[in-house]
């Protein structure tokens, strides 16, 4: 095993900025399915369940909870912690498999909600590997001294793409968010390795068909009896592909930061099925109480997973400074991905933040509700205004013409 240890830095020559978690929140729905009430929708017990999965019970989205408002919460929350204005974030990424829609992308309507008006926003399509490829997508960004703050969002809502009689998939997965602020940062550590890994051969073994798809617009091309925007998987396929895949990117991060596996204090995986995270302990040879695992409150929550379950270890004393911490995700695509984190958020003057108060978050996310409904009302108005008088419209657009031709 190599011992030296290569700066986080290194990728990026000459780069001496590191990306660090100085932020973090999570949310989850109010409503409780346990599994006696699963088992009156499928043929199932409890009994059943646990002993093939570890779920006790999940959580599922209400008629006033969607991916963006779960986000949206996880979000301002992760702000809270980190103690900065929505203002001061540059990238929005959310990382998730139940956009609220195909576009615009969730991560614009979190973004404005929040009054993040200096930040870029795309979401991400990694399935449940999702939230490693974000925050590796955001540390790269800062890394390069592009952007200096970032928000990493993963939300699903899961339950609206479940086949209720499937008893394969129903009883895996539940809904909520989880969120992270990254920050630029002259102290070493933060996001120290990064393994990303797909294989599309694997593409029918777990996904959820939508517009465009050959499963549902040529049939007879693909006669395999998916229903579309409704989750399909091939559990076996997955748990064997998931078995194989944790140990191996997880030697590969460290690797590539010249750790050993016994420097580490934590490894959050994601929280697919109990069995999957006995089977990974077996293969690295440790044991499984390395792993955080909150699988029987929440069930597969799919990219959300891994932050919420770093919530709840922050929460417990699981992450101290200087700890080093493991991050490893799996799922559709199929897709992995690793990334090794040295843990130890820079203090606030190191972080190059005011101390604000919460009362100033707050007055920027009422700010951000009344433009929004301001600019919409503008257009609302404009639009009725051309339609009463077009010929005003006309003369309206020529003299705009006229403006910036006389500008140039």
């Amino acid at each position: 095993m190599a011992t030296h240890k290569r700066s986080a830095a290194d990728p990026i020559s000459g780069s001496s900025i590191y990306a660090h978690i100085v932020g973090w929140g999570m949310a989850v729905p109010d409503r409780i399915m346990t599994n006696e009430e699963m088992s009156a929708i499928v043929e199932t017990s409890d009994e059943w369940i646990q002993a093939r999965t570890g779920i006790k019970e999940r959580r599922i989205a209400g008629e006033r909870d969607s991916t963006a408002t779960l986000g949206l919460k996880a979000a301002q929350r992760a702000l809270e912690v980190a103690d900065i204005l929505p203002t001061e974030v540059e990238l929005v990424i959310v990382a998730t498999s139940t956009s609220e829609n195909i576009f615009p992308s969730t991560a614009s309507l979190i973004q404005d909600w929040l009054g993040a008006s200096n930040a870029g926003a795309f979401d991400m399509s990694a399935a449940c590997s999702g939230f490693v490829y974000a925050v590796h997508m955001a540390a790269q960004s800062i890394r390069s001294g592009s952007i200096k703050t970032a928000l990493v969002v993963a939300s699903e809502t899961m339950s609206r793409v479940m086949d209720w009689q499937d008893r394969g998939t129903c009883i895996l997965f539940g809904d909520g968010a989880g969120a992270v602020v990254l920050q630029a940062s002259d102290v070493e550590g933060g996001v120290l390795s990064t393994v990303l890994r797909s294989d599309g051969s694997g593409y029918d073994l777990l996904g959820i068909p939508s517009v465009g798809s050959l499963d549902t617009c040529a049939p007879i091309v693909n006669p395999n009896g998916h229903k579309m925007y409704k989750m399909h998987m091939n559990g076996g396929e997955v748990f064997k592909f998931a078995s194989r895949v944790i140990g191996e990117s997880i030697t590969q991060a460290l690797d590539n930061v010249g750790l050993r596996l016994d420097e580490v204090k934590l490894i959050v995986p994601h929280q697919a099925n109990d069995r999957i995270i006995q089977s990974a302990a077996r293969a690295l040879k440790v044991e499984k109480e390395i792993f955080i695992s909150n699988i029987e409150r929440y069930g597969n929550t799919s990219a959300a997973s891994i932050p919420i379950a770093l919530c709840e270890a922050i929460e417990q004393g699981r992450v101290q400074p200087n700890d080093y911490i493991v991050f490893v995700g799996f799922g559709g695509g199929l897709t992995w991905a690793s990334m090794v984190v040295k843990w130890g958020a820079p203090e606030a003057e190191e972080r190059q933040a005011a101390v604000l108060g919460k009362q100033r978050r707050q007055a920027s996310y009422t700010l951000a509700r009344w433009r929004a409904r301001l600019i919409r009302f503008q257009r609302r108005l404009s639009n009725a205004v051309t339609r009463i008088r077009p010929n005003e419209g006309r003369v309206h657009r020529l003299r705009h013409k006229i403006d910036q031709h006389d500008l140039r």
